[in-house]
Formats: C-alpha cells, structure tokens, sequence
C-alpha cells in the first residue's frame, strides 16, 4: 500500500510539473505572438498602411495619442493613421522592452522612434516617445489590443 502511495504521489508531481511547465511554454508563446505583433504594427506604419495597423486592435479599442482626442474603435483608428499617411512619409523604430501575460490580458511597455517628412516639402521631423498596450486574448486565440497610449520624451 506504502508503494502504491508513493507511485501515486510521484505521478501526480510529474503530472502537476508538465502543466506547469507547459503554462510557462503558453505564456512564452503569448509574449513572442504580441511581440510579432508590434513588430506587424510597426512594418504597417513605416509601409504607410493604416489598416494593417488597425487591424490590430479590437472593434471598441481605445487609442489615446498625445494632443489628440480619444480615437476609439478600429475605424477611428485607421482614420487616425490615415490622416497622418496622408500628410507625412513615416519611419519607425519601436520595440517592447517588457510585455507581460496574466490570462487573457497582457500589456506591452515599449519606445518609439518617428520620423516623418511633410509631403508637402520640408524638414523631416524627428520625436522620441514611450507608450503602453493593452492587449486582450480574442475568443478565436489571437491578441489584439484594447487600449494604446504613449508621450513623448520631449
């Protein structure tokens, strides 16, 4: 009886163990899928592609830019990107510098680098800025982001 006990007892760590070390693995995946998602998001700025930004984010997602009203939903969104499409050649460099996952819910804390050049001739104007995404887990799996807000470093 001793044994058996013993075997159970082994069993059910190993079996406790591989879930939790799977967690781990799902948890690491989350962070590399929202990070390949910044990295889209950035490629569709710098591609001046308002709808692959979009995209990104949930029908009723909040985008709080500086100096900006709220823009909220994906169509205000684009909107947003357009606007600025229209007006400007982009170039970005951004990245997270940390991105963590709790369930459902994440949020990635990240820089930005900006360049962008009047269309209509001028000076290329450059700005430094920090921002924060929350993301949310979608019904079908995917990541896209609730609430995005950033400032300068002016």
């Amino acid at each position: 009886m001793r044994i058996n006990i013993i075997a159970f007892s082994v069993g059910l760590g190993m079996i406790l163990f591989s879930c939790h070390s799977k967690e781990k693995n799902t948890i690491s995946e989350d962070i590399a899928t929202i990070t390949a998602i910044s990295a889209e998001r950035a490629k569709a700025f710098n591609d001046g592609n308002a709808a692959g930004i979009a995209k990104h984010f949930t029908e009723d997602a909040n985008l709080m830019a500086p100096d900006f009203p709220l823009k909220r939903g994906q169509i205000a969104i684009e909107a947003y990107y357009q606007s600025i499409f229209d007006a400007f050649e982009t170039e970005l460099e951004s990245g997270y510098e940390d991105v963590k996952v709790d369930g459902d819910l994440a949020y990635g804390r990240g820089f930005a680098k900006v360049w962008i050049t009047p269309r209509s001739g001028g000076e290329k104007i450059y700005s430094e800025s920090k921002y924060l995404n929350i993301l949310e887990r979608q019904s079908d799996g995917t990541w896209k982001t609730t609430h995005d807000i950033w400032n300068g470093n002016d």
